[in-house]
């Protein structure tokens, strides 16, 4: 696969990452598919070859759809791939969906991981996280530094857009991947997160992409299933039929009402009032 050609400041970036890679005996990437670790595993697959080792960890609050890409993207690279089952539902606390609800979920993954590099005898585990990540509320990224998780991306001032950037010129596909969090985002702070619930949304979330929304996501507010279209496909609900065909999809999967957003998706907004107090 041919490369185009990179601007001056990516190629930087992406030179400087490719050191930190070389010096590393063996990595153990968290990967899940997405742009950012999709790129980061094409890049360490290039640098490390067989002393990578890519991880992705199956549980009912990931979307289905991308565990199937990110098994795709490993085989095509050849990387060598675990796929580990989990459920965070069991981890304590979770469910129960607290304000660090991250930072749990992210723990649970980093002890797969961590566990899976000390029997393999892997010394570095890495993941996807850039720069962008760090303006907004993660509490994962407090379970990353317990567990010595190193974010290349970062070390390296690697943004979001450079990511997509320097994908396309890979021609990597997920290049212009919507991003996909884990489905309990879509349920706000001290909702009880249920498996019920979680196929309701995945469910929702799926018929929408069936009816050719890329970006979008379906917020469980009780009976009610708030819809989040992106901003440039809004006009798209000016069709009366296509509306029906929304409001229908969502309930067909158990919502009562149906609210389409009509200020269209916005990532994180239910964080809104404690953006950047997990960070620190």
């Amino acid at each position: 696969m041919g490369e185009a050609p990179l601007a001056t400041a990516l190629e930087e970036k992406r030179a400087r990452l490719e050191r930190s890679l070389r010096v590393l005996e063996s990595a153990l990437l968290a990967f899940s598919g997405g742009v950012d670790s999709s790129f980061l595993l094409r890049t360490a697959h290039d640098v490390l070859g067989d002393r990578l080792t890519a991880l992705t960890s199956v549980s009912p609050t990931n979307p289905e759809a991308d565990t199937t890409e990110a098994i795709a993207a490993a085989r095509a690279l050849g990387v060598r791939h675990l796929i580990v089952a989990s459920n965070e539902l069991e981890v304590p606390g979770y469910a129960a969906n607290p304000t660090n609800r991250c930072y749990l979920c992210k723990d649970r993954l980093y002890e797969i991981c961590a566990a899976e590099a000390r029997a393999r005898g892997i010394a570095t585990i890495l993941d996807g996280v850039n720069v962008d990540d760090l303006g907004d509320y993660r509490p994962g990224l407090q379970a990353a530094r317990e567990h010595g998780v190193r974010h290349l991306l970062v070390e390296a001032e690697i943004t979001k857009d450079d990511l997509r950037a320097m994908s396309l010129a890979l021609g990597l596909p997920s290049w212009d991947r919507p991003a996909s969090p884990c489905l309990s985002s879509r349920f706000p702070y001290g909702t009880l997160i249920t498996p019920e619930r979680l196929r309701m949304v995945a469910g929702a979330e799926d018929r929408l992409r069936q009816l050719g929304f890329r970006t979008l996501r379906v917020r469980f507010h009780g009976n009610v299933g708030r819809v989040e279209i992106g901003v440039d496909e809004l006009p798209r609900l000016d069709d009366p039929a296509l509306r029906r065909a929304v409001t229908d999809a969502v309930h067909s999967e158990g919502f009562e009402e149906v609210i389409v957003d009509r200020r269209g998706f916005r990532s994180g907004s239910l964080n809104a009032g404690i953006v950047g107090a997990g960070n620190r």
